[in-house]
């Protein structure tokens, strides 16, 4: 009940609410969400009859196919008495997979017996041009259709007019990517959905080496506009990915696990280390033990920061201390990139390698 309360707080953000039913994936059915609702009607018609009663918007679900046509419609008109708008469909079962082919007739048996919108979903495979979607709907008499990895492999799959060239899917996505300061992980998995097979290709296999946004855009050329963008946010004081700092993120209550380092004297630079910039032998901690080692100095040492996920190194060299003021994922990542700034300082390496390389946005 208190997750309703809190969608009925937030109910005017959204459109509608729908509540996805069908998701087969282990964790899903494991938590009891997804497709494991399906085995327990009463408790799914609960669900959607609260969120009905106690919102304004429309509450739809989705659901997949259970063995039998007549399986299906029994839960099907158990949660449209619950007073949903609609309901997807996906037409394979709990158990089946993508290779399975889709049962449109199972499908077609439920929308002509509901009076509610039924909207078809399941036929990616099947989907190549626009108009194999109408045929999708036709086969199953389904008010709508739903599309989920048609659309991720080229969202343009919606144009009347027929598909455009994949290039040029993504560098729109990527423009967008920039203009929102999109994550680039997730920037790179709906790259990868796009590209797929491409992937194993010499560029697909350079895409797949990148690290950040920059370095995905430079791939399609857009690494100037990358640059262009996130300098001017900076400049307008908008706040990207670059600025995260932890103990920001974290609600002042919470006690976070952390080891405090004094930063009094010492020598920062928002420098990133990119590990795809450096091949094994060429990493910052090997340049700068191999330089120490040739003129005579002490290695250098580091003292770790941990603050929730996220860590700081600092690094000690020739009674002097420096670090990166991006936060980094691992220990490792947060001491190549302590060690990078040195070499920076040592002039071992120059700020204009850095720029070029993505490791420092200016």
């Amino acid at each position: 009940m208190n997750i309703i309360l809190h969608i009925f707080f937030r109910e005017n953000d959204v459109a509608a609410i729908d509540i996805n039913m069908g998701c087969p994936k282990e964790f899903s059915i494991k938590g009891g969400m997804g497709v494991a609702l399906m085995a327990k009607p009463d408790k799914a018609y609960t669900i959607l009859k609260t969120l009905v009663d106690n919102l304004s918007i429309p509450v739809t679900c989705k659901i997949r196919i259970l063995e039998t046509p007549e399986a299906t419609l029994e839960i099907v008109q158990k949660l449209v008495s619950a007073g949903i708008r609609a309901i997807a469909i996906h037409g394979r079962t709990r158990d089946e997979r993508p290779q399975h082919a889709v049962h449109t007739d199972i499908i077609n048996y439920v929308a002509d017996r509901i009076s509610i919108p039924v909207i078809a979903n399941g036929c990616s495979k099947e989907v190549e041009k626009h108009s194999d979607i109408y045929k999708f709907k036709k086969m199953t008499g389904c008010t709508s259709v739903m599309l989920a990895r048609a659309a991720e492999w080229n969202c343009s799959i919606f144009r009347k007019e027929g598909l455009l060239p994949m290039d040029t899917v993504i560098k729109e996505y990527l423009k967008l990517a920039v203009d929102y300061d999109n994550a680039p992980s997730n920037t790179k998995y709906c790259v990868q959905n796009i590209l797929r097979e491409l992937q194993e290709t010499p560029r697909g296999k350079q895409f797949l080496d990148c690290q950040t946004l920059e370095q995905i855009c430079s791939v399609w050329d857009l690494g100037e506009y990358c640059r262009l963008k996130q300098s001017e946010y900076q400049k307008n004081g908008i706040q990207g990915r670059w600025q995260v700092c932890p103990i920001e993120l974290e609600p002042p209550t919470k006690k976070i696990k952390s080891c405090d380092i004094d930063l009094v004297d010492v020598i920062q630079s928002k420098v990133c280390f990119i590990r795809s910039n450096f091949d094994d032998l060429n990493l910052p901690k090997t340049q700068l033990h191999t330089w120490a080692g040739k003129n005579g100095h002490k290695l250098p040492t580091y003292d770790t920061q941990q603050v929730s996920k996220l860590f700081r190194s600092i690094l000690t060299f020739n009674n002097k201390k420096y670090t990166s003021s991006f936060w980094e994922k691992s220990k490792k990542f947060a001491e190549q990139g302590a060690a990078l700034v040195c070499l920076l300082h040592l002039e071992l390496i120059t700020e204009e390698e850095l720029i070029k390389n993505g490791s420092i946005i200016k």
